[in-house]
């Protein structure tokens, strides 16, 4: 049986097949080389001291970088001024129970962009806690050393 139609091929339609094919593949392109965690690296400025600190093995990182933002902890958990009290009390009682018989210190790392009265409310907040605090700061460079 021979069939009759009466479509006539058009010239004028665009196969769209291979353009969303390319599409797709640009789409899982940049989802896959793209940052699924925007909080990977922080950019923070500390200030110059000229001595070194020794690093401590139980240690609670609370970080605020340029823009007043804190991070809590490893996985760097966004907070409030509000807020850290609480957080900064659970986070160290998990770190005393992660760590028997060791006294957690924190180690509060600030932007030396951050004006001096938000930095003091942030560190009062922490010296309440009543756990040792350890400042970051990036030490000098020795000027002696430049010049060999």
């Amino acid at each position: 049986m021979h069939f009759k139609t009466r479509l006539k091929p058009s010239l004028s339609l665009i196969d769209l097949t291979p353009l969303v094919d390319v599409i797709f593949l640009m789409l899982i392109f940049f989802i896959v080389t793209s940052d699924i965690l925007p909080l990977k690296s922080l950019h923070i400025e500390n200030p110059e001291l000229g001595r070194d600190a020794e690093p401590l093995t139980t240690q609670l990182l609370v970080v605020m970088d340029a823009q007043n933002v804190i991070y809590v902890g490893s996985k760097k958990t966004i907070v409030d001024l509000v807020a850290l009290p609480n957080t900064l009390h659970e986070e160290i009682h998990f770190l005393e129970q992660q760590h028997q018989g060791a006294q957690p210190t924190v180690v509060v790392s600030v932007d030396r962009r951050v004006d001096y009265g938000t930095f003091l409310r942030l560190f009062a907040i922490v010296q309440d806690s009543g756990k040792r605090i350890r400042l970051v700061y990036k030490p000098e460079e020795d000027s002696s050393t430049e010049w060999l």
